[in-house]
């Protein structure tokens, strides 16, 4: 297949394919995925594994139908109304530490999802020209408890694992999310930059403009800017809500040129609801696609933002909804 757009080294074979930064420069706005986690939780059969969550679901014939049923609402939503999108790996737990509890630790799971998903991509015919393909990450703890966060130095040595196995593959770019704590965020970015792959880093934060751990965005993008080289291309929040994303760009703290130039986007919730609630929530909290799209729309509109999606909640019909607002815009 001729392939127009960015690099994707190995798993396209296409080196002619421009940068994940070239791509940043020149969309006025990309749209990303929605839930996938909460939604394999929720919608299917197929349990998700208490250590690796849904990185093992490409071994299982059911478990792959699933993931592939899920990114394939997505595509078609990007598709339908001409834009860029990101699919990410089914990698958000799939660290050295937990392969190993898992006793896949001899397997190359993180490269083998992005296999899954750049094989997802090549059977999109010429929309696959559109689909950037992002290697996933996270913290090693609790994502909403910044309680036991590693140290900066720590952080980097345990996920330099994962980081390279996925740059190895040859995603676009790579990207940390959910995100409670500055200091395994700072040594997640170093371990990303240690790749030499282009990488963003994605923050949990609360209305207050702060991340769980207490730390101020503004700070964290100033610290990480500082200590990590090459820098990351930029921020995103995710696994919140837009009214606690606005909020917290116009608290004073953050509303500064640094911070509306280096957060580039959300990945947003459907519940205004903090971390604490809804990860002790026994319901899925949501809001008609309609709402939620105009709401994250308008970060757009009012801020710039280029990369928006959806996080918990979310689903094919709030990405749908979400793109034909942008596109509006």
């Amino acid at each position: 297949m001729a392939v127009k757009g960015w690099h994707t080294n190995d798993l396209s074979g296409d080196t002619m394919r421009r940068s994940f930064a070239d791509l940043l420069e020149r969309e006025p706005v990309i749209l990303a995925e929605g839930a996938v986690i909460e939604r394999l939780r929720r919608e299917f059969t197929v349990p998700l594994h208490p250590e690796v969550a849904n990185a093992a679901f490409i071994y299982d014939g059911e478990g792959r139908r699933a993931l592939e049923t899920i990114y394939r609402q997505y595509v078609a939503a990007g598709e339908a109304h001409g834009l860029p999108l990101i699919l990410s790996t089914p990698t958000w737990r799939a660290n050295r530490e937990r392969l190993a509890r898992a006793d896949m630790a001899g397997r190359d799971v993180n490269g083998d999802n992005a296999r899954f998903i750049a094989g997802l991509r090549d059977s999109c015919g010429s929309y696959g020209e559109r689909i950037v393909i992002c290697g996933l990450l996270s913290c090693q703890g609790d994502a909403y408890n910044p309680q036991g966060a590693l140290s900066v130095e720590a952080a980097r040595e345990f996920h330099s694992f994962q980081a390279s196995a996925l740059a190895a593959a040859g995603i676009d770019f790579l990207l940390a999310s959910t995100l409670p704590s500055l200091s395994e965020a700072t040594g997640l970015a170093q371990a990303m930059a240690d790749t030499g792959k282009s990488y963003l880093v994605s923050f949990v934060v609360r209305p207050e403009g702060t991340l769980l751990d207490g730390n101020p965005l503004a700070d964290a993008v100033s610290v990480i800017d500082a200590s990590v080289s090459p820098q990351p291309l930029g921020y995103l929040v995710n696994c919140s809500h837009a009214a606690f994303f606005r909020a917290a760009l116009c608290h004073k703290h953050n509303s500064s040129p640094l911070v509306r130039r280096r957060i580039l986007g959300l990945l947003a919730n459907t519940a205004a609801m903090s971390p604490e609630e809804l990860d002790g929530s026994p319901d899925l909290v949501t809001e008609p696609p309609e709402v939620f799209a105009a709401a994250v729309a308008a970060l757009h509109r009012d801020f710039g933002m280029k990369i928006l999606g959806g996080c918990c909640g979310t689903d094919g019909r709030h990405i749908r909804a979400l793109a034909k607002q942008l596109v509006g815009h």
